[in-house]
C-alpha cells in the first residue's frame, strides 16, 4: 500500500488475526512468533501485562517489548499482590487475608496467559496479554476474579455444560475530560448529547467520530462488535458483542472498556460505566447466556421452548441470585440502579421477551438463551458472570423449577426483591450456603471485605443531596 511501512503492513495484518472468533473458535492466534516479527518491524516496542483487579480494571506494567520477549513471556513478573486487596482508590487497607500490613504487602507473581496477546491499536506500537495471578509455587491465586471464573466453569461443565456468552454493556459520554469533571466538582456535567435518540441514526460529527474510532480499533484488536447504537439517557451509549466463550467474553470486556476510555479522552470525552451516573439514569451490564453440549444447544427442546435443564437454569437464578449480590452490584452506587420504571429489575422475576424481568428468555431454537439484566456496567464481569453460573449450577443441581414466567409489568407483582442496598446485600451474602458451598470461605471473606470498605466509605460522607434537604430546614 502507498504510505504504509512493512511495519505497519505487518500490524495490520496481525492485529487484524490477534483474537478474532466467529462462532466463539479462534480463526488464527496471535503468538508469540506474531509479536517477534512486529518487534522486529519497529511495529510493536511496548507490551502491557495486565491483571484483573476486583474492580474489573487492569493493573500491570509497561514493558519493553524485547524484554517481555526474552524474559516475562516465559517467567511471569512480580507485582504487589494489594492489587488483589484494595479498594476502588488503590488504598491500603487491613482485612485482607492475601496482602495488607500484617503480611508486609507481599508479592505474587503475573503469569502472562499467551492465549490472551492481542495488538491495541487505540495505543501506539502496544501489544496487550492479560495474566493469572499466582502464588511463588504456581499455585492460582483463589480470590483472582479470574481464576474464579475459571472455577465457576469447572463446576458448571461437571453436568456436561459449557456456556456461550455475549455481553451488552451501557455508558455515559460526558463532554470534556475526567480532570475538568474533577475540578467542578463533579458539578455541571454536560452529556454527549441532551435528547433521547434510543434507536436514532442521525448522530453529530462528534458522536460519530468516536463511534468509527472505537469500531475501527475494538476490530483491529480482533474484538468486532456486534453493534453500537445510542440509548434514551442523555449521551447514553449501547455495545454489543458477538457470542463467544465465556472467559474470553469477558477477557474482552475489560479492553473494551479500556478502549472507551483510551478513546474518549482522546475525543475530548468522559465515558463513565457507573451503574446510576446520575438520579434516573442506569447504565446496565446484561449477560447473555446459552448452555452447550457437544454442540448442541440445551436451553430448547426439539420440538420448541424451554428444555427442562433451561428451567432448572431459571430457577437457580432466581433462588440464588438474591445472595450473591456484591458480586454483580459491588458498589453502594449500584443499587441506585434499581427502580421502577428503569429497565432495571426490582425484582427476581422471569419471562418470555420481557424486559421488566431479572431474566429475560429471549431468540427462538438454538438461539434461544438467557439474559440476565441484573448487572450493572460498575459491575466486574468474571465476578458477574460467576454469581450468574453458580445460581445456575445450584438450580440444575437440586432441580428446581421456576414459578410462571411473568407476563406483565413485573415492577407491579410481588416477589424477591432486590437488594435496596449494598449493605442489605453484604448480610445475605456473608450468611449464604450457595456462596460458601460455590465460591468457598476464603472467596466469600475477601469480597465481603471489599464490600463493607464500600459502606464504610459511603457511611461518613455528607452529600450535595443531603445540603439540598436539609441545610436550610434542620
Amino acid at each position: 500500500m502507498p504510505g504504509t511501512t512493512s511495519g505497519d503492513s505487518t500490524l495490520a495484518r496481525l492485529a487484524v488475526a490477534s483474537g478474532s472468533e466467529r462462532g466463539g473458535r479462534p480463526e488464527k492466534a496471535f503468538s508469540l512468533p506474531d509479536l517477534r516479527n512486529l518487534v522486529k518491524a519497529g511495529a510493536v516496542d511496548t507490551v502491557l501485562l495486565a491483571v484483573p483487579d476486583m474492580q474489573g480494571r487492569l493493573k500491570g506494567k509497561r514493558y519493553d517489548a524485547n524484554h517481555f520477549l526474552k524474559r516475562v513471556a516465559h517467567h511471569g513478573a512480580e507485582v504487589c499482590a494489594y492489587v488483589l486487596a484494595t479498594d476502588v482508590d488503590m488504598s491500603p487497607a487491613d482485612g485482607f487475608a492475601l496482602s495488607s500490613w500484617e503480611t508486609g504487602y507481599q508479592d505474587l507473581s503475573v503469569r502472562p496467559a499467551l492465549s490472551t496477546l492481542r495488538v491495541v491499536p487505540w495505543l501506539p506500537r502496544t501489544a496487550v496479554v492479560l495474566g493469572d495471578a499466582v502464588t511463588h509455587d504456581g499455585t492460582p491465586v483463589e480470590i483472582a476474579p479470574r481464576e474464579i471464573l475459571h472455577r465457576q466453569l469447572t463446576r458448571v461443565a461437571r453436568h456436561g455444560l459449557h456456556p456461550k456468552v455475549g455481553i451488552e454493556t451501557e455508558f455515559v459520554l460526558y463532554r470534556g475530560t475526567y480532570a475538568e469533571a474533577e475540578q467542578a466538582g463533579y458539578q455541571g456535567l454536560r452529556p454527549l448529547a441532551t435528547e433521547n435518540l434510543d434507536y436514532a441514526l442521525d448522530h453529530d460529527p462528534v458522536s460519530d467520530r468516536f463511534f468509527r474510532r472505537l469500531q475501527r480499533a475494538l476490530a483491529g484488536a480482533g474484538m468486532p462488535v456486534e453493534a453500537v447504537k445510542t440509548e434514551a439517557g442523555p449521551g447514553q451509549v449501547e455495545v454489543t458483542f458477538p457470542y463467544g466463550p465465556a472467559l474470553t467474553a469477558c477477557d474482552r470486556h475489560l479492553l473494551f472498556k479500556h478502549a472507551v476510555r483510551t478513546l474518549g479522552s482522546r475525543t475530548g470525552l468522559a465515558p463513565t460505566f457507573m451503574a446510576a451516573p446520575e438520579t434516573g439514569r442506569a447504565n446496565g451490564l446484561h449477560l447473555h447466556v446459552s448452555l452447550w453440549s457437544k454442540a448442541i444447544s440445551q436451553l430448547d427442546e426439539p420440538g420448541g421452548g424451554l428444555s427442562r435443564t433451561g428451567r432448572h437454569a431459571i430457577a437457580g437464578l432466581l433462588a440464588g441470585l438474591p445472595e450473591l449480590a456484591p458480586l454483580y452490584a459491588p458498589n453502594t452506587n449500584s443499587y441506585k440502579r434499581f427502580t421502577p420504571g428503569s429497565f432495571a429489575p426490582t425484582t427476581f422475576s422471569w419471562g418470555y421477551d420481557n424486559r421488566t424481568c431479572a431474566v429475560r428468555v429471549v431468540g427462538h431454537g438454538e438461539g434461544l438463551h438467557l439474559e440476565i439484566r441484573v448487572p450493572g456496567a460498575d459491575a466486574n464481569p468474571y465476578l458477574a458472570l460467576s454469581a450468574v453460573l453458580a445460581a445456575i449450577d445450584h438450580g440444575i443441581e437440586q432441580k428446581l423449577t421456576p414459578g410462571p414466567a411473568e407476563t406483565g409489568n413485573s415492577y407491579r407483582v410481588g416477589g424477591t426483591s432486590v437488594p435496596p442496598t449494598l449493605a442489605d446485600a453484604l448480610v445475605l451474602f456473608q450468611n449464604s450456603a450457595l456462596a460458601q458451598k460455590a465460591f468457598g470461605t476464603d472467596v466469600v471473606e475477601h469480597y465481603t471485605r471489599l464490600a463493607q470498605l464500600e459502606v464504610d466509605h459511603e457511611r461518613s460522607l455528607v452529600t450535595d443531596a443531603e445540603r439540598r434537604r436539609w441545610l436550610a430546614r434542620a
